[in-house]
């Protein structure tokens, strides 16, 4: 008879179900019926992940317009901060993506699972760009509108051309069919990959800022209107990277106008 660490230890190393797996339900040991419940349990949340995985291409793949169609998912990051671009990409996967069981919205996924998950989407994607619209350009159109803007530009400087965009809640005007989609980082994979990449780019942007203006710690909230940062911004004043057109930005600029 094997003992339980011996039986744990295979366990571990198993991902399907096996005969020997169903045999250890009538092994009397404690320890035994522990590590099977741990293994189920487990296989139970792969399986489940494996499933999300699967709706969400099949989800993609309801849009295409034809068989074997490149479909671009496209998503922004930093829409909201008071300070910082707003970042934007656009994906095209490939049919086989086993590699990126597990990518789901960015804001759903750990910071150090979201950087290992941008580095296979770079690697295995058809094609995939980034887009950065600067903080005046946000200033001079509006928020909604840059935000627009850059998606445009991140699908149409794709190396390869789509057939189909899907764009998480925004309407494109680009060299081929598009369609919003509300809350598409949650359904779509490709969508999900652009979250990623919009992301993960956008935070190493903001931790460059810090080091350069350190007294508003950029590495912390990412330009969001935080207590920390709404405080530092009231000592030090914004700086250029701050949206002048965003309250209490404008509020505050307004008023060491008035006092200088």
């Amino acid at each position: 008879m094997k003992t339980i660490q011996a039986l744990k230890a295979e366990l571990k190393e198993t991902f399907e179900p096996a005969p020997w797996i169903k045999e250890l339900e009538s092994d009397t040991r404690a320890g035994v019926q522990q590590a099977l419940k741990s293994w189920h349990k487990a296989y139970e949340k792969r399986s489940e992940v494996k499933k999300s995985h699967e709706d969400k291409k099949r989800f993609d793949n309801s849009y295409a317009p034809f068989q074997g169609a490149l479909i671009a998912g496209t998503d922004e990051a930093g829409r909201g901060p008071l300070a910082g671009p707003v970042v934007t990409a656009a994906v095209i996967l490939p049919d086989d993506t086993d590699e990126l069981i597990g990518l789901d919205d960015s804001k759903k996924i750990s910071k150090k699972e979201r950087e290992r998950l941008a580095e296979i989407i770079k690697r295995i994607a058809v094609a995939w760009s980034v887009h950065i619209q600067p903080t005046v350009r946000i200033d001079e159109l509006n928020i909604y509108a840059a935000t627009r803007e850059s998606m445009e530009q991140s699908i149409n400087t794709l190396s390869i051309s789509p057939n189909q965009v899907l764009a998480d809640a925004m309407k494109l005007n680009v060299n081929c069919p598009a369609v919003s989609i509300v809350k598409g980082d949650a359904q779509s994979l490709t969508i999900a990959a652009a979250s990623i990449l919009a992301k993960t780019t956008r935070d190493n942007l903001m931790d460059e800022l810090h080091e350069t203006y350190p007294m508003y710690r950029f590495d912390k909230h990412a330009g969001y209107g935080t207590p920390e940062h709404l405080t530092a911004i009231e000592e030090y004043g914004p700086c250029i990277h701050h949206r002048k057109t965003f309250e209490p930005v404008k509020t505050i600029l307004a008023r060491l106008a008035t006092h200088q």
